[in-house]
């Protein structure tokens, strides 16, 4: 029986391999938009945690020096905050495209596949007609070796 070969399996492979890279590199993104997340969420504790203090000194006797010092610090998470939050929207932008490119090449590669779905299939009917023939031909032969005996 004939082994089946598809042509175009190389670039097959090479589709496979560049959604393996893809898959990669949306899993790196996805990493760094939850660990830019993680920095968001500690940055908001820290903020809190100035804001509680800042309340828990202005009741009783009062320190401007601390009081200053922890206004300070609450402006200072404020900024860090809003630059957090530019870094989250950037990680989860890449994030998105990382996601597309992978969907493109998944779908490249799925076509390719379907493709060799199809030559495979053709193969198979060809190997069938083939081997059809050859059954015609043996019973021509049997029938016209048997009726050539009769006579």
């Amino acid at each position: 029986m004939a082994k089946f070969v598809y042509r175009m399996q190389n670039i097959l492979d090479l589709k496979q391999k560049l959604e393996e890279q893809e898959k990669a590199n949306f899993g790196l993104a996805v990493a760094r938009y939850n660990e830019e997340q993680q920095k968001l969420r500690d940055i908001m504790l820290r903020q809190a945690a100035y804001e509680k203090h800042l309340k828990d000194i202005s009741i009783g006797d009062i320190d401007i020096k601390e009081i200053r010092s922890c206004k300070s610090a609450i402006a200072a998470m404020k900024v860090a905050l809003r630059s957090q939050l530019i870094e989250v929207s950037k990680a989860q932008k890449a994030m998105e495209n990382a996601r597309r490119k992978l969907n493109a090449v998944m779908m490249e590669r799925k076509m390719h596949e379907k493709l060799r779905e199809h030559a495979f299939e053709e193969f198979l009917d060809e190997i069938d007609r083939e081997e059809s023939k050859i059954t015609d031909e043996l019973v021509s032969y049997t029938y016209f070796n048997n009726s050539s005996e009769d006579d």
